[in-house]
């Protein structure tokens, strides 16, 4: 009876290993990740697939472990919690300040149609059937190819269209 009533403060508040351990594990990993994830292709075109979500859940899986050894106190998840929001938004910032910079953390666009005609190694690069470029088209309201003066693949995945019309 007494184990229900007990609380280990120190144990809930106090972490095991040293804060800076758990900054550089964080860190590390975090951007082990960020890389990987940055040069795999976008294959979803802007959603959020099965197996994204999979390598996603897979990857925090095997990062647990190498981020923090065995933690239990909340101040250990916390200051993990915060490494990756340090991270992140550094990069964000980062990125704002040095355009160069920002070339690396976003891929800049890839171009699928010139002048109504599909660029085949490129879509070969993103991943991308005939069949899935012309859905996308369609479903921003273009029904032939020959409509489309540029289709690029944006860093997010997503499809942006100009059409020959919007420029005449």
């Amino acid at each position: 009876m007494d184990k229900w009533l007990y609380i280990d403060w120190q144990e809930i508040f106090v972490p095991s290993i040293s804060i800076l351990e758990l900054f550089i594990r964080g860190s590390l990993v975090y951007l082990a990740l960020f890389a990987v994830l940055r040069f795999l292709p976008s294959r979803q075109m802007g959603t959020l697939g099965i197996t994204d979500l999979l390598v996603v859940v897979l990857f925090a899986e095997a990062a647990q472990n190498a981020m923090a050894s065995h933690y239990t106190s909340i101040t250990e998840g916390g200051i993990l919690v915060g490494t990756v929001i340090f991270w992140s938004y550094f990069l964000n910032w980062l990125g704002y300040k040095l355009p160069k910079f920002q070339k690396f953390l976003n891929p800049p666009p890839l171009l699928l149609v010139k002048n109504g005609q599909m660029i085949y190694r490129h879509l070969e690069k993103a991943l991308i059937t005939e069949d899935e470029l012309m859905s996308k088209l369609r479903q921003q309201g273009v029904e032939f190819l020959t409509e489309v003066k540029f289709a690029y693949m944006e860093s997010d995945g997503g499809i942006s269209i100009i059409t020959s019309a919007t420029n005449d």
